[in-house]
């Protein structure tokens, strides 16, 4: 067995990428070795910001020889058949085997491969490796073909066994590959030879090198909450920014500093995120106020003035920084204090979608839709339209120009500057939340309605111009708007038709829609079809019911009632397909919280399919009953029995649904099944109308032992076609009343 060991060490390579590349180095290295024919015991890739490193240990000293046979064609096939054989093969007609197969000579290939060396393999695989390595974006560099991150500088390729350490034999563009490397760039000392993995990692640290990503993120982390906590503060977490520090520095060096008490008035995370984005800073939070006080940047090197330099440095640019931030918070309150209808202006001339409009559109459209969610959520409607005009007026904020990770955010404080009431600049900082499955969800009532319009407006306008997500392309988020309204709805516990929210959020569509089917230069009908997402014939019934409508004379003003208001029996709509497209988001939230997709699908089927929060509560109690011994037996019971009721009403040609009668009832089993479908209905349908699911399923576990007992004693399809009738009648009580729960013909089992 040997241990393997390659660095390739080049000019700085930016920390977004380097987690990647350590596990594709890794991947496309090992994957190669192992294709190959070697095996090997471990593997460990690192990276520093001028090196890629892997580690293999255990690696096999050479393949296995390998001998294949393959068949080929028969000995009377055409010329052509054997020579795409004999090219498949790598070998010549005198070459092969002919063996007797059935009824016919077949020729037989016998390749035998001998085992190779490991060196060999392993240049062979590294050489590949580093030619079509899949860097997000790469370059060239003089006159070589090689194309790499930033210029590859050395190969270290190290192959250690009993015998010592030996370089693997290769070149890659005039780069052949030794034993050496270098250390810190300001702190080593030159390059040195290294013999194995442990001693290169003894040996780059002496040089000032910290291999481990993760050591140096706990050197930095430890470092910069010791500085803090000698100042009596504290570090704000950010796991993100850790690592991308920790990819920017081989010798970590924490530095703490503070921040002038002119900037100490910002927003703490207009501090936080101009100390993040601009200069990598850890923000330094003091405890008792709950302000950002100061700062933790990491140098890469250490100084003689402990960092002194640096740290004055860092402060000036830093200070320019705030200055213009700090700018734009003053003149950014000037308009807020003033009404903010400077900004609410300006984004009228702010595209939001060719087809859709401007912003100032489209904030009308969520204003009114937020308005008729608010008294579902328990919401002020006139708060909640005046909340939703203002959430987006902070887009034509400076602040926000700058930062656009702040908006919403930063209309919360505008807002409270201008003396809104505190649901409205709740409202500006959560609407656009959640933003993703472990995103917090809003429960303030008009955050809610606002946060549930906007969502809306999106899936319904871009449903409207069929721009549906497609496989995995969602260009506008569509997938993640529908989970964050599913969230807000269910999270919650909003009871609401979901279906009627999304008629109100089509409604000013539906109204562009009349006119053109009314205007002389309509949109063809196909065309239009097409982009609703229906048939052209359905287009065409729409044409023909508003056609009859005569309030379309009076003109749009006069509009008093939505597009699916009228009788449009059994005419689709976007509206019931945006459902569906719900419907099939909520069937992968449900699964990620154990939650079968027949159980969705058999709680679907019921009435009131679009109240999801009533779903929710309906497929958790119907999935925690189905786990249990009751519920798995009276689900095959139950699926006994529409199975015989439903051959039996097809055989005969009628349904069997009235009529199942005591007194007809021949043996003790039909009778207690009589009695116990009477207590089950008793209980099931208070409970049902109380919307207690798991009371009205406990309800109906209790039919398991009479159903099982009534089809051990009895023969349903009877002689007697009375008593026959009267059985299959019974059946049907038993299909009725556990249908009434969920539709258990779609649960599998």
């Amino acid at each position: 067995m040997a241990d393997l060991l390659i660095e390739l060490f080049s000019e700085e390579i930016p920390a977004r990428m380097q987690a990647k590349a350590r596990e594709d180095l890794k991947s496309l290295i090992t994957n190669g070795l192992v294709e190959a024919g070697l095996t090997y015991a471990s593997a460990g890739a690192f990276s520093t910001p001028r090196r890629l490193v892997l580690s293999v240990e255990g690696l096999t000293a050479e393949s296995k020889p390998v001998r294949e046979e393959r068949k080929g064609p028969r000995t009377d096939a055409p010329a052509a058949a054997l020579e795409g054989f004999l090219r498949s093969t790598g070998l010549s007609k005198d070459q092969l085997e002919v063996r007797d197969d059935k009824k016919a000579q077949v020729y037989f290939a016998v390749i035998e491969k001998p085992g190779r060396a490991a060196a060999t393999i392993i240049a062979e695989v590294l050489e590949a490796t580093i030619r079509n390595f899949p860097w997000p974006k790469s370059m060239r560099w003089g006159n070589g073909s090689l194309r790499w991150v930033r210029p590859l500088q050395s190969i270290l390729c190290l192959l250690s066994d009993e015998a010592g350490a030996h370089v693997v034999p290769l070149s890659v563009d005039g780069i052949a590959a030794g034993n050496t490397t270098e250390g810190h760039r300001f702190l080593g000392a030159g390059r040195f030879s290294v013999q194995g993995f442990d001693d290169y990692v003894v040996k780059l640290k002496r040089a000032s090198v910290v291999l481990d990503s993760a050591e140096r993120e706990a050197a930095i982390w430890q470092g910069a909450q010791n500085l803090a906590f000698a100042a009596g503060m504290e570090v704000v977490p950010d796991n993100g920014l850790l690592a991308e520090v920790a990819g920017l520095v081989e010798w970590p060096v924490p530095l703490m500093g503070r921040i002038g008490e002119a900037f100490l008035g910002l927003p703490p995370e207009v501090l936080q995120t101009s100390m993040k984005e601009h200069q990598k800073f850890f923000s330094v939070k003091n405890p008792k106020t709950g302000r950002i006080e100061g700062f933790v940047t990491v140098a890469n090197t250490e100084t003689a003035d402990h960092g002194e330099t640096i740290l004055k440095g860092n402060q000036k640019v830093l200070s320019a920084r705030l200055s213009d931030a700090k700018f734009f918070w003053e003149n950014d309150l000037r308009v807020a204090k003033a009404g903010m209808e400077e900004w609410l202006d300006g984004l009228k001339s702010v595209t939001f979608h060719n087809k859709l409009g401007s912003q100032a559109d489209r904030i009308a459209r969520i204003a009114a839709l937020a308005r008729e969610i608010a008294p579902l959520v328990g919401a002020d409607a006139d708060l909640a339209e005046q909340a939703a005009k203002l959430a987006k007026a902070d887009l034509r904020s400076a602040m926000v120009g700058e930062f656009p990770e702040l908006q919403g955010l930063m209309g919360m404080y505008y807002a409270r500057e201008a003396g809104l009431p505190e649901a409205v600049a709740l409202a500006a900082r959560d609407h656009y939340s959640p933003l993703g499955p472990t995103d917090t969800v809003p429960t303030e009532p008009v955050s809610v309605a606002v946060a549930l319009a906007d969502k809306i407006d999106t899936l319904t306008g871009f449903w409207w111009h069929n721009e549906k997500p497609t496989g995995s392309k969602d260009p506008f988020a569509l997938r993640r708007a529908a989970l964050g309204a599913m969230r807000l709805i269910i999270d919650n516990s909003v009871r609401c038709s979901l279906l009627e929210i999304i008629l109100e959020g089509y409604e000013p569509l539906d109204l562009k829609l009349r006119w053109e089917i009314e205007s002389e230069e309509r949109t063809a009908d196909k065309e239009a079809a097409e982009r609703l997402g229906v048939p052209e014939s359905v287009f065409q019934e729409w044409r023909s019911k508003l056609a009859a409508d005569k309030r379309l004379k009076s003109g749009p003003s006069d509009f008093e009632k939505r597009l699916f208001s009228m009788d449009f029996s059994n005419v689709p709509h976007p509206g019931s397909n945006l459902l569906a497209f719900f419907h099939d988001r909520l069937k992968v939230f449900l699964k990620d919280q154990g939650i079968r997709h027949d159980i969705i699908d058999a709680c679907l089927a019921m009435p009131g399919n679009d109240d999801l929060t009533l779903l929710v509560k309906r497929a958790e109690a119907l999935a925690a009953f189905l786990k249990t011994e009751d519920g798995t037996n009276l689900l095959q019971g139950f699926k006994r029995a529409n199975n015989i009721l439903s051959q039996a009403e097809a055989k005969d040609g009628v349904e069997y649904s009235y009529g199942a009668d005591p007194k007809f009832a021949e043996t003790d089993a039909e009778r207690a099944l009589f009695t116990a479908l009477d207590a089950a209905e008793a209980a099931i349908q208070p409970a049902m109308k109380a919307e207690d699911f798991a009371a009205a399923m406990a309800a109906m576990a209790q039919l398991r032992a009479p159903t099982d007992a009534f089809f051990n004693a009895v023969q349903v399809n009877a002689e007697n076609p009375i008593i026959r009738r009267n059985r299959l009648n019974l059946l049907h009580r038993i299909r009725a009343i556990c249908s009434g729960v969920a539709d258990l013909t779609k649960v599998d089992g």
